[in-house]
C-alpha cells in the first residue's frame, strides 16, 4: 500500500479582508494542511478560523510559530509588521509569503530580504497580477512572436471606486490614509505585471495627483516606463473612474500592447483580442481561465505556485530579492513626480 505523501503545513498571520481569498486558496491544494491562523485580536481570527475550518488559533505569533512546526507561513497583515514578523519567522526556519504592500519602505524591504537570505529560508511576496490569466497569456502570446517586436503596453487603470465622500470605506478603509496611496498600493501590481512582460526598467517620468480630497495620497497620474530592451509601458491611472465591465475588481481596467506585426487587448470581461496590423477588425483569443474569486482566482495560482516549488523545486518568479526591482521602480516613480524630471534607474537589487 503506497504511503500518503507528507503535506506543506501552512498557517496565516493575519484575519483581515484579503485573508479569505487566501484560507480559501490554501484549502483547495492537495497537498496542504492548513493548520493555524493568528491574528493579535483573537475574537476575530477565532472567528475567520471557523468559518474556514481552522483548527488552532493563536493571537500572538511565538506560541503560533512554536507550537506548529510550520513549513511555510503566509503573511497577511499590514506593512509595518512585515519586518518583525519575516525576522521571526526565519529565526524558526520557516519559509515565508509576504502580503504587499511589502513592509513599509524599501530600505525595509532590503533589511527583510537580507534577513531571510542570511537565515537561508525562502522569503516569496505575494504579488499575484502576474498569476492573473489574461497577463499570463498575453506573456505568453509575446513571446511567442503573436505581435513581432514589442513597443509599448498601455494599462488604463479604471477601478471606479475612488469617487465620492465614502470612497473606499466599504472594502478597505486604510486607503483613505495611505500618504502614498496610488502608485504603492495599485501601482506596483502594474509595474510587477510590465516588468514581467517586457522586462527591466530603464527610467521613469510620472505626473501624479489627488483629485477626492477626502482621502491623503494620490488615485490618478500617468507613468511613462522605458524599458532596456527598448519598448515603453504607460500606465494610465484614475481610481474614479470606471470601465466597461460587469465586475471592476476583475481586470481593474484594461490593457492594450502593440508591435510591429499586431495589438494585443484585454477588455474588463477578460477577454483577449489581437488585430494584426493592416486590419481593420481583431479577432478573439480564446484561452482557458476560470472567472473565480478576485482577479481570475490569482491568489491560487500564485500560491499553488509557491507550494509546487516548496515540495517540488518547481519555478518561483516572486521571491523577495526579485520584488525589491518593484519597489526601486515605485521609489523612482514618486521621486519624478517631485522633482518633475525623468528619472534614470540603476543595475538594483534585482
Amino acid at each position: 500500500m503506497e504511503r500518503a505523501r507528507p503535506k506543506l503545513r501552512v498557517g496565516v498571520l493575519g484575519a483581515g479582508f484579503f485573508v479569505g481569498y487566501h484560507l480559501r486558496a490554501w484549502r483547495r491544494l492537495d497537498e496542504i494542511a492548513l493548520v493555524g491562523l493568528c491574528s493579535r485580536t483573537f475574537a476575530k481570527a477565532e472567528a475567520v478560523a471557523r468559518a474556514h475550518g481552522i483548527e488552532h488559533v493563536f493571537s500572538h505569533p511565538v506560541p503560533f510559530l512554536e507550537r506548529l512546526r510550520l513549513d511555510l507561513v503566509d503573511i497577511v497583515t499590514p506593512p509595518e509588521t512585515h519586518r518583525a514578523l519575516i525576522e521571526l519567522a526565519t529565526k524558526h526556519g520557516v519559509a515565508a509569503i509576504c502580503q504587499k504592500p511589502f513592509c513599509r519602505s524599501l530600505d525595509e524591504a532590503r533589511a527583510a530580504t537580507a534577513v531571510a537570505e542570511r537565515a537561508g529560508t525562502t522569503l516569496i511576496v505575494h504579488e499575484n497580477f502576474r498569476f492573473q490569466p489574461w497577463h499570463e497569456e498575453i506573456r505568453r502570446l509575446v513571446n511567442a512572436g503573436a505581435i513581432g517586436e514589442p513597443y509599448q503596453a498601455t494599462f488604463r487603470l479604471r477601478p471606479g471606486d475612488g469617487a465620492g465622500a465614502d470612497a473606499y470605506l466599504a472594502r478597505q478603509p486604510y486607503f483613505r490614509e495611505m500618504e502614498r496611496f496610488l502608485i504603492r498600493e495599485t501601482g506596483v501590481h502594474l509595474i510587477d505585471t510590465l516588468r514581467a512582460l517586457l522586462g527591466e526598467v530603464r527610467a521613469v517620468q510620472a505626473r501624479l495627483r489627488r483629485l477626492n480630497p477626502v482621502i491623503r495620497g494620490e488615485d490618478a497620474g500617468v507613468v511613462l516606463m522605458e524599458f532596456e530592451a527598448g519598448a515603453w509601458g504607460l500606465l494610465d491611472s484614475n481610481r474614479l473612474v470606471d470601465h466597461a465591465t460587469d465586475e471592476p475588481r476583475r481586470t481593474l481596467g484594461e490593457l492594450v500592447v502593440e508591435g510591429s506585426e499586431a495589438t494585443l487587448s484585454l477588455d474588463g470581461t477578460g477577454r483577449i483580442s489581437r488585430r494584426r496590423r493592416g486590419e481593420l477588425c481583431a479577432e478573439p483569443h480564446i484561452y482557458p481561465w476560470d472567472d473565480r474569486e478576485f482577479g481570475g482566482d490569482c491568489a491560487y495560482r500564485l500560491q499553488n505556485a509557491a507550494a509546487r516549488h516548496l515540495l517540488h523545486g518547481e519555478p518561483m518568479p516572486n521571491f523577495a530579492r526579485a520584488f525589491l526591482r518593484n519597489l526601486e521602480v515605485e521609489e523612482a516613480i514618486y521621486r519624478a513626480h517631485a522633482e518633475g524630471r525623468r528619472i534614470d534607474l540603476g543595475a538594483g537589487d534585482g
